[in-house]
């Protein structure tokens, strides 16, 4: 018969100290990061695994990985975690007026697309709750969702998300960006393969974005030169304006600094051009109110 495990023996430190330790793989890296010993580290994952009755660390000369209880402990660990500073953030807010606190992540499409707009009209209809943003790529945003760090995450539509609900927030059309005098803005349309012929400005090749286009031009059998890489689309745009190289940017995004710059955009074959950004969370029910509004007002503003 077993006993019942007392949760008063459970602290805070430790179960940080756990989950820092499986995702370095090392026990050294874990104890640095809370400034203590790593034998003090060490005891205190020894006494977790002693009322526990099972092994959580499998030890060995290249670090520590966690035994199939340890994944399981953590996964638990990290819920108890977010949920904590998720309780935190609740009574500062209420400390400070707030009735109600947002924690979201977004890429960079859904910052220098939608995502403004959404969050002015958002912040007049709930004046008091306090947004918390965070600009992240679509596959770090599926991580802090799952593990809580984020309620909600604005992802590409390419991006896994497995054991995440979604819902579509926006589409956009994805179109070559080039000068008015390139061999490309001659025509009415362009192939991904001919784009691919030439030098690519664009973003950090982990985006989504980034993946997408990679991915139709490897259909093709051609493998993208991107010759450099920038932090958002209107640097992308003011490379393409000197010359340097030519981009595939969403349409409603960059219009406003393509016309400013007097640039050409051209409309794509030979790729899915038609590109769906989503909000991804882990459980649409159990989303906290601001949360729940920001989700519907997003689907009633979605033009699909």
């Amino acid at each position: 018969m077993s006993v019942p495990i007392n949760l008063s023996r459970f602290d805070l430190i430790s179960l940080r100290l756990f989950v820092a330790t499986v995702e370095s793989g090392s026990l050294t890296l874990g104890a640095e990061r809370f400034g203590i010993s790593v034998a003090a580290a060490s005891r205190r994952i020894s006494e977790l695994e002693t009322h526990l009755g099972t092994t959580l660390l499998s030890r060995g000369k290249k670090g520590v990985l966690a035994t199939p209880s340890g994944l399981t402990f953590m996964r638990h660990a990290i819920d108890i975690i977010a949920g904590l500073e998720h309780l935190s953030i609740a009574m500062q807010d209420f400390q400070q007026g707030a009735v109600g606190h947002l924690k979201l992540w977004a890429n960079t499409s859904a910052f220098t697309g939608f995502l403004p707009a959404l969050l002015a009209e958002y912040t007049k209809a709930y004046p008091s709750v306090r947004l918390d943003l965070e600009d992240a790529l679509s596959a770090d945003i599926v991580r802090a969702v799952a593990r809580g760090n984020a309620e909600l995450g604005i992802i590409g539509d390419n991006t896994p998300a497995e054991g995440l609900e979604t819902v579509r927030c926006d589409t956009d059309e994805l179109v070559l960006i080039t000068r008015p005098d390139h061999p490309l803005a001659r025509h009415s349309e362009a192939r991904i393969e001919d784009v691919a012929a030439y030098d690519l400005i664009g973003l950090d090749r982990a985006t989504s974005l980034m993946r997408h286009i990679a991915a139709a031009a490897d259909a093709v059998g051609r493998v993208l030169t991107l010759r450099v890489q920038v932090r958002g689309f209107d640097e992308v745009c003011r490379m393409i304006d000197v010359g340097i190289g030519i981009g595939v940017l969403p349409r409603k995004s960059v219009t406003p600094i393509v016309k400013s710059l007097g640039l050409r955009m051209t409309s794509l074959t030979g790729i899915r051009s038609k590109r769906h950004l989503l909000l991804a969370m882990k459980n649409r029910l159990a989303l906290s109110d601001p949360a729940k509004a920001l989700v519907e007002m997003a689907e009633k503003t979605n033009i699909t």
